[in-house]
């Protein structure tokens, strides 16, 4: 017995990219910077992440094949600092998330430790098409 999945379904022509989305979407899915997603009626959406310690100049937001991607890293420290504790992790990171067709970046805003990246849905226009039937 074939097993079907959701992009192999018969009713659904083209659609077999959805299963490598996934994976595109699941390879920046670590556990850091914790991040909010936020849905503001109809069709807007923001990404909150809680990037303390990070400023403009450390932090990168890219667009590419809608494949959302955030990225931070933070210069070395001085040698001259000395910690007695390090509990403020400064560690690299970076974070995908795969954009649906019609969803735009809006902008990008950094604001007491939180990155706010807004996004928006265009509406979709409807369109109904005829297709001619030709004979042989």
């Amino acid at each position: 017995m074939t097993k079907l999945t959701l992009a192999s379904h018969p009713h659904l022509l083209g659609f077999d990219q959805i299963e490598r989305l996934a994976e595109r979407a699941a390879k920046g899915a670590e556990g850091n910077p914790p991040y909010n997603i936020e849905h503001h009626a109809p069709d807007g959406f923001t990404i909150t992440l809680a990037v303390a310690g990070f400023t403009d100049e450390d932090l990168s937001v890219s667009l590419e094949n809608r494949q959302l991607t955030i990225s931070g890293r933070q210069p070395e420290a001085p040698d001259d600092r000395v910690f007695l504790h390090r509990g403020i992790a400064s560690r690299a990171f970076q974070r995908s998330f795969v954009l649906a067709d019609g969803v735009e970046v809006a902008g990008a805003k950094l604001e007491h430790g939180l990155l706010a990246i807004s996004l928006n849905r265009k509406p979709q226009q409807s369109v109904v098409q005829t297709i001619p039937i030709s004979r042989k």
